[in-house]
C-alpha cells in the first residue's frame, strides 16, 4: 500500500519541523498585502508602493539562489538564523516607518532592500530536509505534495490576516507581525533534532548531477500562468460585470490547485519525472486557454478550478526532479532555483498580460497566458526523444560505405 500523508508527519521528528516551517513561511503570506496597505497609506502614491513592492519581489527572487547556496555551505542551524535576524529587523524597520505617513522615500527602500536581501528561504530548507524524514520515493513524494499544499494555503490564509490586521488596527501591524512569524518560525525550525549542526569545516560530499533545466523550465511556466491569472480573473469579472467575481475565481484556482496537489501525491506514478511534468504543463496551458472561451463567471471559475489542479502537481514534480538531480551539497540552492524560476515567471506574465489586456480581446489573452505552459511541453520531452534516436542510430563501423557516418553517443541526462 502507498504511504499515507499521516504517514508523512508521523515520522520522527517531521511534525515539529514542518510546523515551525510552516510558521515562518506563513509570514511571506502575510507580509506582501500588508506592505502594499502599508506603503500606500505611508506614501500616498500608488506608484510609489508599487515601485517598492516590485523591488522588494526582484530582489528576493535575484538573490534567492545566493542564499541558498550560503545555506548549503554552511548549514541551516549556522546560516539560517543571521538572515532571519537581519530581515526580522527589516521588518521591523518598515513597520515602524510606516505607522504613520510621511516616511522618506529613501529610508523605504533601504529597508526594502535590506528585507529581499536577508528574506530567509525555509520553503526551499524544510524541501531538503524532507530528503532525510521520509524515507522512501514514495513517502517523499507524498511529503512534497503535502508541502506544496501546504504553502498555496498559506498565501490563502496570509493575505486574511493582513486584511484583519489592517481593518483592526493598522496595516504596519501586518508588517510587524510578519517579523515575528519568521523569527519564531526560523527558531523553531533550527532548533529541531532534524536540523543537526554541520560540524566545523565539513563539506557535503560531491555526487547526482547538475540542476537539469526541466524543473526550471516547468516552474516558469506554471508561474507565468499564475501571473498572468490573477489580472485575467480580475478583468473577466469585470467583463460579465462581476466586480468581486476576480477574487472568487482565484480562489477556485488555489483550491483546484490544493485538491490536485493531494491527490497526485496520493498515486504511485510508473512515468518518469520529466514525461510527468511534460504532460502537466500541457494540461495546465489546455485548461487556462479554455477558460477563455467561459460564458460566465462561474464557469470560469470552474474551468480555473481545473487549470488549478495542475499547478500543484506541477510544482510537486518540479521540487521533486530538481532535489533528485541535485548535488547533495546544492540541494537548497536546486530548490531555490526552482523557486526562483516561478517568481521571476509569475512576475513576467503579470507584465506581460497587462500589456496584452490592452491590445487583445479576452479570449487572445487567455491563450497568451496558456502559451508558456504549452510551448513548455514538447521543450520537456524533446531531449528524450533525441536520446533514444541517438542510442538507435547505428554506429560509423571502420572501412565499411555507411551512407551516414552517426556515432551513438550517450549525453548527460538533461
Amino acid at each position: 500500500m502507498a504511504p499515507s500523508y499521516t504517514a508523512v508527519l508521523r515520522a520522527p521528528h517531521a511534525a515539529r519541523t514542518f510546523g515551525a516551517a510552516l510558521l515562518g513561511r506563513l509570514s511571506y503570506g502575510t507580509v506582501f498585502l500588508s506592505l502594499t496597505f502599508a506603503l500606500t497609506a505611508s506614501t500616498g502614491s500608488y506608484t510609489t508602493a508599487g515601485a517598492l513592492m516590485a523591488s522588494l519581489g526582484l530582489t528576493i527572487s535575484v538573490l534567492s539562489p545566493l542564499r541558498a547556496r550560503l545555506i548549503d555551505r554552511y548549514g541551516p542551524r549556522a546560516a539560517l538564523p543571521p538572515m532571519s535576524g537581519a530581515y526580522a529587523l527589516a521588518l521591523l524597520g518598515l513597520a515602524a516607518a510606516t505607522w504613520r505617513p510621511g516616511a522618506p522615500v529613501a529610508l523605504l527602500m533601504a529597508l526594502i532592500t535590506a528585507a529581499g536581501a536577508t528574506a530567509p528561504p525555509l520553503g526551499p530548507v524544510m524541501r531538503t530536509l524532507w530528503n532525510d524524514l521520509a524515507a522512501g520515493e514514495a513517502l517523499r513524494q507524498r511529503a512534497y505534495s503535502l508541502d506544496a499544499v501546504a504553502e498555496e494555503l498559506l498565501f490563502i490564509t496570509g493575505p486574511l490576516l493582513a486584511g484583519l490586521a489592517a481593518a483592526v488596527a493598522s496595516p504596519a501591524l501586518g508588517v510587524a507581525a510578519s517579523a515575528v512569524l519568521v523569527a519564531a518560525g526560523t527558531l523553531g525550525l533550527v532548533t529541531s533534532p532534524a536540523v543537526r549542526p554541520r560540524p566545523h569545516g565539513h563539506r557535503p560530499p560531491r555526487g547526482g548531477r547538475a540542476l537539469q533545466f526541466a524543473p526550471v523550465t516547468a516552474a516558469a511556466a506554471t508561474g507565468a500562468a499564475l501571473g498572468c491569472m490573477e489580472l485575467l480573473a480580475v478583468a473577466s469579472a469585470r467583463h460579465h460585470h462581476r466586480a468581486t467575481g476576480g477574487a472568487w475565481v482565484m480562489a477556485a484556482m488555489s483550491a483546484g490547485s490544493a485538491l490536485g496537489g493531494l491527490g497526485y501525491g496520493a498515486v504511485a506514478w510508473r512515468p518518469t519525472p520529466r514525461v510527468r511534468l511534460a504532460v502537466l504543463a500541457g494540461a495546465l496551458g489546455a485548461a487556462v486557454a479554455a477558460a477563455g472561451l467561459a460564458p460566465t463567471t462561474a464557469l470560469l471559475a470552474a474551468a480555473m478550478f481545473a487549470a488549478g489542479a495542475f499547478v500543484g502537481p506541477s510544482l510537486t514534480t518540479s521540487y521533486l526532479m530538481a532535489d533528485a538531480d541535485a548535488a547533495p551539497r546544492d540541494r537548497v540552492r536546486a530548490s531555490a532555483w526552482v523557486n526562483t524560476a516561478v517568481n521571476l515567471g509569475s512576475s513576467a506574465g503579470t507584465g506581460a498580460i497587462g500589456a496584452c489586456l490592452d491590445a487583445l480581446p479576452l479570449p487572445a489573452c487567455f491563450a497568451v497566458a496558456a502559451a508558456p505552459a504549452v510551448l513548455a511541453a514538447p521543450a520537456l520531452v524533446a531531449p528524450r526523444i533525441l536520446r533514444k534516436r541517438q542510442r538507435s542510430s547505428p554506429k560509423t563501423v571502420p572501412g565499411t560505405s555507411m551512407a551516414a557516418e552517426t556515432t551513438t553517443t550517450h549525453p548527460k541526462d538533461a
